[in-house]
């Protein structure tokens, strides 16, 4: 009986814990998948579809989209931040799966992390370079405030924050219509719709 409950809480306890995952073996392993479907024998449109699955899984898409509003977040009311939310989350799964369908291949290997705090790993990673393009530095900013389920909040490609860029550029927009937040609503509706 008592190896019985012995066996059980042992099963328990490695069953936890096989729930963590650490920042570096998370980046891999979502490498390894998009990977994987980039290789697949099937339509653009298809791998476009499978690479968003993977995004909705694995990126902090509510978090990157209020980074990327800036202070303009600040003003907005709650029905404007979920249409925001709603806009944003059709952009980004767009931009970030066509842009990658691109590659046919990519190697990308995971060398290193650094803890910044508890919320905050970045792991340090290269794509490997081929006879068209040259080896490039990526860094994933890894949210690990929940450690079971790890999430992308920004990808530093040559020492360039895409997110930062996206909140330069949502910026700009806002700049050039007065604020307006209907003018960024509807270049993410418009870019969604091409």
């Amino acid at each position: 009986m008592k190896k019985t409950i012995l066996i059980l809480l042992l099963y328990f306890l490695n069953f936890s814990s096989a729930y963590s995952i650490a920042p570096d073996v998370f980046v891999q392993s979502t490498v390894n998948r998009a990977s994987q479907i980039l290789s697949k024998n099937i339509s653009k449109e298809e791998k476009i579809n499978e690479l968003k699955s993977i995004a909705s899984e694995t990126v902090d898409i509510r978090g990157v989209g209020f980074y990327s509003l800036g202070s303009a977040r600040k003003v907005l009311n709650d029905k404007q931040k979920e249409q925001f939310f709603v806009l944003f989350e059709k952009y980004f799964l767009k931009s970030f799966s066509s842009r990658l369908a691109e590659y046919t291949n990519p190697k990308i290997e995971v060398y290193g992390k650094k803890i910044l705090n508890e919320n905050y790993t970045i792991v340090n990673s290269l794509l490997v370079s081929t006879s068209e393009r040259p080896e490039i530095k990526i860094d994933w900013r890894i949210y690990t405030k929940n450690p079971d389920n790890p999430l992308i909040r920004d990808l530093i490609i040559e020492g360039l924050s895409l997110a930062r860029t996206q909140k330069e550029e949502f910026s700009s927009i806002l700049n050039s219509n007065d604020g307006n937040i209907n003018a960024l609503f509807k270049v993410l509706e418009d870019f969604s719709n091409r």
